[in-house]
C-alpha cells in the first residue's frame, strides 16, 4: 500500500492513460458490463482504492478513497456508503478482536481505532517522541496486538525516526495490549509495505517494496516470529523477488493470507510510462505464494495498473476483494 499524495495523483493518471491506451481497456468494458469469464468484477468504483478489511458483522468491505480522504464501506447487498470523512487520508485498514476498525493515518501519522460509537482512538501517532513516516498498512496477532508498517514514500526530508548513526529508520513496530509500542524491524528491510501474520502464528510476512529505486528491494520477505511478538531477525527468508534485470518492475504492495495458508500479495504492472508503454515482465495481478519458500503457486492477472491491495470476505470467505486504481474489485477464490 503506497504513497504520498503526489504518488497517487501519478499513478491514477497513469491508470486513467492507460485504460484508455492499451488494449486493456476493453478488459475493463467487459468487466463493467457483464462480469469476466473468471468471475472477477467491479464493486465500486471511487478515486483510488487501498486498504480493504472484511467485517463479517455487517457484510461489508471497507476500504479507504484515498484521494477524497474517506472510509468507504461496500455491504454485500450492492450498496456503497461513506464510514468516515474525513479519515487522515487513511491507507491500510483492518479489524481487531472485538471488530472495531483500526486505521493507518498516512496524514496524521498515527495508528486510530475507530470505536462503536463513531468516536477515534488514537492508539499511537509517534515513536519515542519522534513523528512516524507515513504508517502503511496493518495486521493483528490472535493474541490482539497490532503490527504496522512505516515506510516513506516521495521526499524523504524531515523523517525523525533515526538509528544511533543517524540513518532514517522505515520500520516496522507492534503495538502491545498496554499500549506499548516496539520497534521489531529496522534496516531488515528498504521499505516495508504490505504485512501479514500465518495462520499458526509463526511467522510474520513483510512486503519490501522500494520501486521508486533502481536498486531499492522488490521482494517478499519471512521471520520467525516468537511468543512475545518479537521476531527472529536473523531468520530473514526471501519468498519471493519482483525485481527483474530492466529494474523498473512494481514490488509487492499489500497482502492477505488464504485458508491454505499461502500469500495473496498484490504486485506489479501491465505496463510502464504512458505513452511510451513499455510492457513490464511482472504483470499486475495476485500472486499466490507458498509460505514455506517453495515459490510462486498460482497468478491471477489483473487487467488494471495500481493494484495496491487484497483481502478474503463474503459469506463464505472465499471471494477476495482487490483494491487496483478507481476501483474495488472482487473474484470468487477456489
Amino acid at each position: 500500500m503506497n504513497h504520498m499524495l503526489s504518488i497517487v495523483v501519478t499513478a491514477l493518471l497513469l491508470s486513467v492513460s492507460l485504460l484508455q491506451a492499451t488494449s486493456h481497456s476493453s478488459s475493463i468494458d467487459h468487466i463493467l458490463k457483464n462480469g469476466s469469464r473468471d468471475g472477477l468484477k467491479i464493486e465500486a468504483n471511487v478515486a483510488f482504492t487501498e486498504g480493504p478489511a472484511w467485517h463479517a458483522p455487517s457484510r461489508s468491505v471497507f476500504f479507504t478513497d484515498v484521494l477524497n480522504n474517506r472510509i468507504m464501506r461496500r455491504v454485500s447487498d450492492g450498496s456503497l456508503h461513506v464510514y468516515r470523512n474525513p479519515s487522515n487520508r487513511a491507507n491500510g485498514l483492518a479489524f481487531d478482536h472485538d471488530d472495531r476498525l483500526l486505521a493507518c493515518e498516512s496524514e496524521g501519522k498515527r495508528i486510530t481505532r475507530t470505536e462503536r460509537n463513531g468516536s477515534i482512538t488514537v492508539l499511537t501517532a509517534n515513536y519515542q517522541g519522534h513523528a512516524y513516516n507515513s504508517p502503511n498498512d496493518l495486521t493483528v496477532d490472535s493474541k490482539g496486538r497490532i503490527y504496522f508498517t512505516d515506510p516513506r514514500y516521495g521526499s524523504r526530508e524531515g523523517m525523525e525516526i533515526l538509528d544511533d548513526q543517524g540513518t532514517p529508520v522505515e520500520g516496522v513496530y507492534r503495538i502491545d495490549l498496554d499500549g506499548s509500542v516496539t520497534q521489531i524491524l529496522a534496516h531488515e528491510i528498504h521499505r516495508p509495505n504490505g504485512i501479514a501474520i500465518s495462520k499458526d502464528q509463526q511467522f510474520l510476512f513483510v512486503a519490501d517494496n522500494a520501486s521508486g529505486q533502481p536498486l531499492g528491494n522488490r521482494k517478499l520477505w519471512r521471520f520467525e516470529m516468537k511468543p512475545d511478538g518479537s521476531v527472529n531477525k536473523e531468520s530473514r527468508k526471501e519468498l519471493f523477488d519482483w525485481r527483474s534485470s530492466l529494474g523498473i518492475d512494481r514490488g509487492p504492495d499489500g497482502m492477505t493470507v488464504g485458508r491454505d495458508g499461502d500469500l495473496y500479495v498484490t504486485a506489479g504492472w501491465n505496463f510502464h510510462d504512458a505513452p511510451v508503454q513499455t510492457p513490464r515482465k511482472f504483470k499486475a495481478g495476485i500472486y499466490v505464494i507458498d509460505p514455506s519458500g517453495k515459490g510462486l503457486v498460482r497468478f491471477i492477472p489483473i487487467p488494471l495498473d495500481d493494484i495496491t491491495n487484497c483481502t478474503f470476505g463474503g459469506d463464505d470467505g472465499n471471494t477476495l476483494f482487490i483494491t487496483a486504481g478507481q476501483r474495488l474489485l472482487s473474484i470468487p477464490v477456489d
